[in-house]
């Protein structure tokens, strides 16, 4: 393969990143992993739909929801695998199996620690998902997909259900909370005029 920038699957496809591994990786998950590659080679700004639960399962979330837990993943914990955005989602790519258990771990995790996580919608087996295109369309749009984290191995981690409650967890408690009033001193003294007579 050349290594020119004008051919696709030279090095990365995008400065987002996507990489001839990765592509191969993606297109592993679809029925016929050959006619997938030779489709983004012939068109590389083409989504694909591809089926979930066998090489990954991904939780779709509200953006700005996603944007705090891959900030967690990434800050303080293990990092992620491949995300992604469409249609003002974010799509995170997990371990096989990951769609199945998180719900029940969502629902297991008591004490309203969970009421502040949307809902998070798990595709694994028998669903589907669109995958952004390997190049980035050239005007974004309000509907844009793209990749946030891009493949680039052939092999990459991917987070499993305890990692993703983890990161919702700690998410949902750093959620920014705006109030129209202003913070209470703290200082500051109360005085009980209820039974004042």
């Amino acid at each position: 393969m050349s290594s020119t920038r004008n051919e696709p699957f030279s090095d990365r496809f995008d400065v987002c990143g996507v990489t001839a591994d990765g592509a191969a990786w993606l297109a592993s998950a679809g029925t016929y992993p050959r006619s997938t590659l030779t489709l983004w080679k012939e068109h590389p700004g083409a989504p694909v739909v591809l089926p979930c639960g066998s090489v990954f399962d991904v939780v779709s979330m509200p953006a700005v929801f996603g944007r705090r837990m891959v900030d967690r993943l990434w800050g303080e914990g293990p990092g992620s695998g491949p995300v992604a955005t469409f249609r003002g989602r974010m799509l995170l790519f997990a371990a096989p199996g990951s769609a199945q258990r998180l719900p029940s771990l969502l629902r297991w995790e008591e004490f309203g620690r969970t009421a502040a996580i949307p809902p998070l919608l798990c595709h694994g087996n028998g669903d589907a998902v669109t995958v952004p295109a390997l190049l980035s369309a050239a005007t974004p749009t309000s509907t844009d997909s793209r990749w946030l984290v891009a493949p680039d191995t052939r092999h990459p981690w991917l987070p499993g259900p305890e990692i993703l409650l983890w990161a919702a967890v700690r998410a949902a408690r750093t959620a920014v909370r705006i109030s129209i009033f202003p913070p209470a001193d703290q200082d500051a003294k109360v005085y009980d005029v209820s039974r004042r007579r």
